[in-house]
């Protein structure tokens, strides 16, 4: 699932390129990919407004439209948004395209779970998903004090409640087996269980490695390319992240692959020892 470094780069790369320009209309090729309003009432709806800009809150993209609406998309696990001025036929799997006075922007999806919404502005803040957010770790509301706080309140495993996004919002499994690796924290040990120094490290891990992710301009692992249809690159400079049997970068000891809080996690057995 692209996570806070990609979608981010999605969201600089066309707001650059899109702001300013018309929907003329919107093509719906599989109504189910649009959860409100309606397929139709979406087009009708969408037609003849103006972009005016686009953001992020979380893995959602929110593109801010003229006379009061938002469209929000949620890329889900193979979900891409690509804008091309280049006249071309749809690739497989094409569920939305909006036609625009210069271009497209489409909408595909291989496993079919992402989902566009149309709402009100004034609305977006009680979007289900979007409400329950927690703290945006490249924001100025991520506090490593507060941080270091919510931690020692928590008996959870400290990587399923990194990838809580009524948490901290973003993190997904990429970058938080990378974050963990750079802090020296096995991911099943507990959150409360962490000491000060080790939280704060983790703290700086977490904003390091999501500035990196950015920087490089995502992870291509698989299914993700940038609103141009592009790779990004920090796959290149993975430590742990799909590296089972490969030598740690840091100690030459194998790269290990378990299941934490239901999800496949790499980490290294001697960078991140269990027990303190």
């Amino acid at each position: 699932m692209p996570e806070l470094p990609e979608v981010e780069t999605i969201v600089r790369d066309l707001g650059a390129r899109l702001t300013g320009l018309m929907v003329e209309r919107a093509e719906v090729l599989l109504p189910k990919v649009v959860a409100a309003p309606a397929p139709e009432e979406f087009a009708r709806l969408i037609a003849g407004r103006k972009i005016l800009g686009l953001s992020r809150r979380g893995k959602y993209i929110l593109i801010e439209l003229s006379r009061g609406w938002v469209l929000i998309l949620h890329l889900r696990m193979t979900g891409q948004l690509v804008y091309t001025t280049v006249l071309e036929p749809f690739p497989k799997h094409t569920h939305l395209v909006l036609h625009l006075d210069q271009g497209v922007l489409r909408f595909t999806d291989l496993r079919q779970f992402g989902r566009a919404s149309l709402v009100p502005a004034r609305e977006v803040r009680r979007v289900p998903g979007l409400r329950e957010l927690g703290v945006e770790p490249l924001g100025a509301e991520f506090v490593k004090e507060d941080f270091i706080r919510k931690l020692a309140r928590s008996r959870r495993m400290i990587k399923p409640l990194l990838l809580d996004q009524t948490f901290l919002t973003g993190l997904g499994n990429i970058y938080t087996d990378e974050a963990l690796h750079r802090a020296g924290i096995h991911p099943e040990r507990r959150a409360a269980d962490l000491d000060t120094r080790e939280a704060g490290t983790l703290y700086r891990a977490i904003r390091e490695v999501l500035a990196e992710g950015v920087a490089f301009r995502g992870t291509s692992v698989q299914h993700y390319v940038d609103g141009s249809g592009q790779r990004g690159r920090f796959q290149e400079i993975l430590r742990v992240y799909g590296k089972k049997g490969v030598p740690c970068p840091v100690c030459g000891v194998p790269i290990e692959r378990i299941r934490c809080g239901g999800r496949g996690t790499h980490y290294c057995p001697e960078c991140q020892p269990f027990e303190r």
